[in-house]
């Protein structure tokens, strides 16, 4: 577990040992990341940047970090397009969704 070396960048890591890095911006559109991340959380990720989701496999948290980004990328737009979401793997991406509150 090492902290993200650029402060407006984290790291999320899956419980089989993909990493991540994206905006913490991007990142904080999960509540849950939001809250991890809060300085005054007094969480270990506020420190270091790093996040592990034990639960998530790395094909599950690819497809959610690929949402955050595409998320903040169309915030301001209108009639965005939907993402493509591989049917075997979406009440897996349900349940991330519901944990991480995105």
């Amino acid at each position: 577990m090492e902290s993200t070396s650029e402060p407006g960048y984290v790291t999320l890591a899956s419980g089989d040992g993909f990493e991540f890095i994206l905006p913490r911006s991007a990142a904080c559109v999960s509540g849950t990341i939001r809250r991890m991340l809060d300085p005054n959380s007094k969480f270990a990720e506020a420190l270091t940047g790093y996040c592990v989701f034990d639960s998530f496999s790395g094909l599950v948290l690819e497809k959610v970090c690929e949402y955050l980004l595409y998320n903040e990328k169309h915030k301001s737009s209108k009639n965005v397009a939907d993402m493509d979401i591989p049917s075997d793997i979406c009440l897996e991406l349900l349940i991330a969704a519901d944990y991480l509150d995105v």
